[in-house]
């Protein structure tokens, strides 16, 4: 009864609805400049329109790119912008928003991006919260405005982005990181030119402090933004820490992301003020006739369920690298949506071999034909790539070659965070008999090392 009763107490209790308007505009606005920049360097043709292959994710083989139509989704995901930053239709706006911007990501994984992931999660769930239940056109129309929201609409963005970045430090948590500095030290030592600390670059103290600092502020940060007393200075560390991201590392318009949802922590009365100064510039005058205190939902307790297990899956998920043996920096499975930042760096080759069975004579197949330089690099180090080409390949030569009775061979050699490179693929295992799925990939050769931690 008093786990009920608090329940009941939490569902009662309310936020400023002005904090989630103001998180509507500002994610509206990130996302459209972050589409348009996406559009005027070209990267639409570059990575879903040229390729003559695409890489699937397991279990959506069936999203296929558009070709030059691919535009459309863009300013599908472009108009739903519009519709969010006004609050107009928001519900259609956040929806469709939310299903081109996946869709184009689901096209090639390829493209892959933590923050590409944080923001198809994010904006599932504002599908299900009230960001236009003020300062938008829905509530201009409906001549209906609210002055407060339930708070656990507030409380789940806090705690999906408290998800990120804890998980992030986490994963910090590891030999290679800690008392190694990788994969940072190669990163930094390539930045000697940089402009007053490139001198650092090459320092040993310095890679121990960039790579000790990024953990303790990622496992810090959400509870410093949580707590009003040191709110102010925990935003600060989040725009010198994004800022100098930005400036060292091309993570695009991600640092800027970060560094505004964070701003959903500060106090409503603090986001009113920002309304305000919007309403000033722009000479705005509200005609709303109706004010009413509370926004509540038609089905609360629905939709604090659904959310309570969305949030539940992303605080279960990062950890299903557990069900696999060996080295997961290695072997990669488990790795992704699971806010492993920056934590590896494989460079290496993979080798494709055709082989016919009936003849014995085998040729090396030359990539180039196929895969761009970024789709060559990517799939050259990542298991589920190498087995999901070889299939590609496989299916190419049956039918050039007209036999079916051929395999296809792979040998990889990879360095992970500066080691010595070793083979990575049996090229024993004729990967045409061998399928891409959830079980343990046994056909990547041993790790022969330890990388402890989390």
């Amino acid at each position: 009864m008093e786990i009920k009763q608090a329940i009941t107490t939490y569902l009662n209790r309310t936020s400023r609805a002005a904090t989630l308007a103001a998180f509507r505009i500002l994610f509206g606005v990130l996302m459209l400049i972050s589409l348009i920049r996406f559009l005027m360097k070209g990267w639409v043709y570059k990575f879903y329109i040229e390729p003559k292959f695409h890489f699937k994710y397991y279990g959506f083989s069936w999203v296929e790119t558009w070709g030059e139509y691919t535009y459309i989704l863009f300013f599908i995901a472009i108009l739903a912008c519009i519709g969010i930053i006004l609050g107009y239709k928001y519900r259609l706006a956040i929806i469709l928003f939310f299903l081109s911007f996946t869709y184009i990501e689901l096209i090639d994984k390829t493209t892959y991006l933590n923050h590409y992931y944080f923001i198809s999660i994010l904006s599932f769930l504002l599908c299900f919260l009230p960001l236009n239940a003020t300062f938008s056109l829905d509530a201009y129309y409906k001549n209906r405005t609210y002055n407060y929201v339930p708070r656990w609409t507030v409380d789940a963005i806090k705690v999906l982005i408290g998800v990120v970045y804890f998980y992030a430090g986490l994963a910090k948590l590891n030999s290679d990181w800690l008392l190694r500095a990788q994969p940072l030290k190669i990163w930094l030592s390539s930045k000697i030119d940089f402009p007053v600390i490139g001198k650092f670059m090459n320092d040993a103290w310095f890679h121990y402090v960039m790579s000790w600092g990024g953990a303790v502020y990622d496992l810090t940060i959400p509870f410093l933004l949580v707590f009003r007393k040191t709110r102010p200075f925990a935003f600060i560390l989040v725009v010198i820490f994004h800022v100098c991201t930005r400036v060292l590392f091309p993570i695009g318009v991600f640092p800027y992301v970060m560094i505004c949802v964070t701003l959903v922590f500060f106090s409503g009365e603090w986001h009113e003020k920002f309304l305000s100064k919007i309403k000033n510039i722009l000479k705005l005058t509200s005609r709303i006739n109706t004010t009413r205190d509370v926004y509540l939902p038609k089905f609360p307790r629905k939709i604090f369920l659904v959310v309570c297990i969305f949030l539940g899956i992303q605080l279960v998920m990062p950890f299903r690298y557990l069900l696999y043996p060996g080295e997961l920096f290695w072997t990669e499975e488990g790795y992704r949506f699971s806010w492993r930042v920056m934590l590896i760096e494989k460079a290496g080759y993979t080798t494709f071999r055709i082989l016919k069975y009936d003849t014995g004579h085998s040729f090396t197949v030359d990539n180039t034909h196929f895969l761009n330089a970024f789709q060559s690099k990517q799939m050259s180090t990542q298991p589920d790539f190498i087995v999901e080409y070889a299939h590609f390949l496989g299916d190419h030569y049956k039918k050039e070659l007209k036999n079916e009775n051929i395999g296809v061979f792979v040998e990889g050699y990879i360095s992970l965070n500066g080691r010595i490179s070793k083979a990575y693929i049996d090229p024993r295992i004729d990967l045409l008999k061998v399928k891409d799925g959830f079980e343990h990939k046994t056909w990547i050769l041993p790790f022969e090392d330890e990388i402890k931690g989390l």
